[in-house]
């Protein structure tokens, strides 16, 4: 499978996991108070580690850089659970084996992607937080029922899944830098609309999902783009930097939304300045140009 798709894949899982949990935290809510919501997730959790341990091995390519006596073993098994065949010796390791440190993000080399990258990341989560953690709080203040606002948040998860698995596919034809920004552009654009308030539960639904399609579409990017931005051996340190700095993204958001609120400004102008976080993403991706890292 493409790295790009597989990547892509594997960030579908957020809005995925939003649509379960959500549904089954609805059901544990009707019999149950509060605690039994984070009870269930700890337990979903924990039962998850040894599925990943069992099915996901470490990555040939980071098993490479750092190897060890039983890394051509290793190897070698996760060659035949893919399907291909084994090898009897391991390439010439390039470079010094010495494991880089967060500093070397910083480093002549890689500073001015790992800015970027962090950036684009930082910025289209507060588009997308700022959607998904005001839509109960937007919903009733358009007149409509409390009990309404979780049906408009499954809605714009169900468009975050679809968005994921489209882009996805897409990756397959289109450069996904590309497909990132027009994501981001799309993105910029719908938050905006969504402001404008709708008429009518269907039409509130409609648009709260087709927001979700682009928003989360232009975050699932951003991770195909990661992988590509960065060579293996500093490539699981960068991820960790982007997406750590970047959720501070998540937490402002909502914030940022509440004191905009309490300052007197409408619906519609704090949906078109949160909706500028998908447009900076948009411009930090330009900025970074088509660079893919080697292997």
């Amino acid at each position: 499978m493409p790295r790009n798709l597989a990547v892509v894949l594997m960030a579908a899982g957020y809005p995925l996991g939003a649509i379960v949990g959500g549904s089954i935290a609805s059901l544990l809510l009707s019999q149950h108070d509060w605690p039994i919501v984070f009870q269930f997730g700890a337990v979903a959790t924990l039962c998850f580690v040894p599925i990943v341990l069992w099915r996901a091995p470490e990555s040939i390519a980071f098993a490479m850089q750092r190897r060890g006596s039983d890394t051509l073993a290793a190897v070698n098994h996760t060659l035949t659970r893919m399907g291909h065949r084994t090898v009897v010796t391991l390439p010439p390791l390039e470079g010094t084996r010495e494991r880089l440190p967060l500093a070397a993000l910083f480093s002549p080399a890689l500073l001015r992607v790992t800015l970027l990258i962090t950036l684009a990341y930082t910025a289209q989560l507060m588009t997308f937080y700022f959607l998904l953690k005001w839509i109960p709080k937007i919903v009733v203040d358009m007149g409509f029922q409390a009990s309404s606002a979780g049906g408009v948040l499954v809605f714009a998860n169900c468009g975050g899944l679809v968005g994921s698995l489209v882009l996805g596919l897409l990756t397959a034809r289109i450069r996904v830098r590309t497909l990132t920004m027009v994501m981001m552009a799309f993105s910029s654009v719908l938050v905006a609309l969504f402001g404008r308030g709708q008429g009518s539960y269907a039409e509130l639904a409609a648009i709260a999902a087709i927001t979700g399609f682009f928003t989360n579409g232009g975050i699932v990017g951003l991770y195909a783009v990661l992988a590509r931005a960065f060579p293996t051996a500093v490539r699981a340190t960068a991820t960790g930097f982007a997406i750590g700095v970047g959720r501070g993204g998540s937490a402002l958001a909502p914030a940022l939304a509440g004191a905009l609120f309490s300052a007197g400004y409408g619906l519609q102008t704090v949906a078109i300045l949160m909706a500028s976080g998908s447009v900076i993403a948009l411009i930090a991706l330009l900025a970074l140009g088509n660079r893919a890292a080697p292997s």
